[in-house]
């Protein structure tokens, strides 16, 4: 078993890794839609709106398969988290755009609200 991190996605918050690699599989850990980190020890900044939330969700999930030696299209499974079923619509748009005619199986799970206020969270296993 190997423990991901990469400083190209978001740092985790609490006692998690960014991804694990196990049995020839990556899971990566929930990622919220926050910017680009701005610096070691400055909290992370959510981008405005849901689309914006799930491009920098998806960016850094591509950065932390990535740094597992992945990639997007190698993923197998996805789970979307929105607090809002409203918000489908724009971040399937995104989703959509990202993955391309690449289509893994997909849970689309509605809850009552994220951590940090976040509109979008998605996890993903890869082939890794």
């Amino acid at each position: 078993m190997d423990f991901i991190q990469t400083p190209d996605a978001t740092p985790p918050a609490g006692h998690y890794s960014q991804a694990v690699r196990a049995n020839g599989f990556v899971f990566v850990s929930g990622q919220l839609g926050f910017l680009p980190p701005a610096g070691p020890g400055v909290r992370p900044v959510l981008a405005a709106d849901a689309a914006g939330q799930t491009r920098e969700a998806l960016r850094s999930v591509r950065a932390i398969l990535e740094a597992a030696g992945s990639s997007l299209s190698s993923v197998v499974n996805v789970t979307v988290y929105i607090p809002d079923v409203s918000l489908w619509d724009e971040v399937n748009a995104v989703y959509e755009a990202c993955f391309g005619s690449h289509r893994p199986a997909r849970a689309i799970v509605p809850t009552r609200e994220l951590h940090y206020g976040a509109l979008v969270e998605i996890s993903v296993v890869a082939v890794g």
